[in-house]
Order: C-alpha cells, then structure tokens, then sequence
C-alpha cells in the first residue's frame, strides 16, 4: 500500500548521458542494449472469454511503426483490438498515421479510445484521419473508431477494465495513466495528485545506464516503500487479468463518436 503524501515526488539523483552528444561507444547507441529506448508504450495481450486473444497498446509514438517491426513478430502478433491515448503530444500520437498498415492490410479498423480534451487536439493534428473525407481520393489513412472516455471514470475495452489516472505532466498540463488489474502505466507525470494516489494501492509500477539506475531505485523501497525498476523496450511481465464476459463489455463499450 502507499503511503507518499501527495505532491512532487523526490527521486534519487541520477546521471542522464544526452543521446545526441554520446560518443559512438556509449550504451545508447549499441543495438539491444537496453539504454537504446524509444518513445513509451505498452502492450496488454490477454485471452478473451471467446477463446481469441486481445492485443491492446497503450500510446502509438513517433517510434511506434519502429517498435512494432522489431516486437510484434517477435511476441507473435499481428492484429491491433484498440489503442488507448494517455496525452496528445507526439509521443504519445505521433504514430497514429502508421496504424493504416493495419487497417489496410490486416483489419478493417482499430478502436482508439481516448479523453475529449486530446480528441479536440487530434482533431487538428490528426485532421485527414478524424474526418477522412477531406483527403485526397485513393490516399490510403487509418480507418480509426474515436471513442471518447472519461478522464475519471472506469470504461470496458473488450472486457477489460481500465481505469483512468490523471496526473500533471507539467504546469497546468494533465495526462492520465492506466490501471489494469494491478498494473498501473504512468508514462508522463511530474506530479500525482492525492485523488488518484489513492488509485495506485496494491498496484505494481514501471518506471522508464539501467543496471546502475536499477540499484539506485532500490533506495525507494527503503526509503518510500516502492518497487520501482526501470523498464526497456521489449520488457515482459505476465500478470493475472480478470475479463469481464462478453455482454457486459459491450454493454459498457463507449459509442464511436462522431466524426
């Protein structure tokens, strides 16, 4: 259970080396190692009540047509069930355009579920998408369903609850995170409100040189009572997901809106 206060949070000192300015012999730059990150995402893959498997990914970023060259092949999959939106800045958005692979090759068209605030930007950001009849005959976009969630209220995506966790991302910016069952994904955050501290008991969280960070960040389990390690691209963790039966997930699913 947590017990931080409110607020800021205070983390330990740690030395980050500018990718730009790294020397060629750096971590960073090295292929697998696991200091070469892209924008954050997540996958969440779980076996439906109907016997098919769901995949889920939270955030399609600027790297996201990169990230998922090297790891969908290599997790085994291939079709997309929705996308869910944390912010609308570009790593969280940038990649949206590179989902028409799959709604013109694999499926029809993939339900991006995400709050009001972020559709309103995407609507600019993303215009030829949101409305597609705007673009030029024969151009080929996503074929993406907008569903519009509340930035406080739990929703159903294929019959797994996800509830939202708005924290500030910075000055007068609000983001949300995710839980689902136990886990819970904060990709951008500089502070946490107390409301959605509350939100955060019993759950496991994953933070973004990695080993010598990794034993930094285990002064928090002393100090604050966290669990905290550092995340790299292509990380696995199994959990326990409960899915709701089918009838009660649609009957929850938010309509598509309006385009």
């Amino acid at each position: 259970m947590f017990t931080l206060p409110p607020g800021p949070m205070t983390w330990p000192s740690f030395e980050f080396h500018d990718f730009i300015s790294s020397p060629p012999e750096a971590a960073a730059v090295q292929p697998g190692n696991k200091n070469r990150r892209r924008n954050t995402s997540l996958l969440i893959r779980y076996a439906h009540p109907d016997g098919r498997r769901r995949h889920i990914v939270i955030d399609a970023g600027k790297f996201f047509y990169h990230s998922a060259l090297q790891w969908f092949p290599y997790f085994g999959v291939r079709e997309l069930d929705a996308v869910i939106i944390t912010h609308s800045h570009a790593d969280a958005i940038g990649g949206l355009d590179d989902l028409r692979d799959w709604t013109n090759n694999i499926q029809e068209s993939i339900d991006v579920y995400t709050s009001q605030r972020d559709f309103e930007v995407m609507k600019k950001t993303h215009y030829y998408i949101v409305d597609s009849s705007s673009i030029v005959k024969g151009t080929a976009v996503s074929d993406i369903e907008f569903r519009i969630i509340s930035e406080t209220q739990p929703f159903f995506v294929h019959g797994l609850q996800v509830t939202p966790l708005p924290v500030w991302h910075g000055a007068g910016y609000k983001s949300l995170g995710f839980r689902v069952g136990n886990l819970c994904y904060i990709s951008d955050v500089s502070e946490i409100p107390a409301d959605t501290y509350r939100l955060l008991e019993n759950c496991m969280m994953h933070l973004m040189d990695h080993d010598k960070v990794n034993m930094e960040l285990r002064l928090l389990l002393e100090s604050e009572g966290l669990d905290v390690q550092l995340s790299y691209d292509g990380l696995r963790i199994p959990l326990p997901l409960a899915v709701n039966p089918p009838q009660l997930a649609l009957a929850n699913d938010l309509s598509p809106r309006d385009r």
